[in-house]
């Protein structure tokens, strides 16, 4: 297999896995524990599972990051970031930028302690709040998404 291909593979099959985890947890894991009732620590069933996806999703992110610039290099693409019509290349460097300083840098030396302290004092806004933040990260990806797909077979927004 060419290199490249084995690249956008690596690249394709690391989005699927990072941003369908990041979906899960959104609409699926976030909404049934804001639903449990007081008597489970929520918040350290939250954190149990969450650490666990953690390791995937570093995993996942920094192969993303590694397949796209490696595709961007072999291509010579670098010249499609002064272009308006490629803009879902720079939200998928936002993206990958946003996930990568989230994932190595704020959540496990700021975030994961705030979090905790704001959990004990209210953890239904504590609750509320990582909900929203999951729908605009999930949100933002999925529209990222969409136009990398559309924009890389021809459609042009611009």
């Amino acid at each position: 297999m060419d290199d490249f291909v084995l690249a956008r593979v690596l690249h394709v099959l690391g989005v699927v896995l990072w941003i369908g985890g990041v979906a899960m947890v959104t609409s699926t894991l976030l909404p049934v524990i804001a639903r449990m009732p007081p008597v489970f620590d929520r918040m350290d069933i939250f954190h149990r599972i969450e650490k666990r996806f953690a390791r995937q999703a570093r995993f996942t992110t920094l192969l993303v990051g590694l397949t796209g610039f490696y595709m961007i290099h072999v291509l010579d693409a670098w010249h499609r970031f002064t272009e308006i019509r490629f803009w879902w290349m720079h939200a998928m460097v936002l993206v990958w930028g946003i996930f990568t300083l989230f994932l190595f840098v704020l959540e496990p030396r700021v975030m994961h302690k705030k979090v905790s302290e704001n959990a004990q004092q209210d953890p239904e806004a504590t609750l509320a709040r990582m909900q929203r933040m999951h729908w605009l990260l999930l949100s933002l990806s999925l529209i990222t998404a969409a136009g990398a797909v559309a924009g890389s077979h021809g459609w042009s927004f611009f």
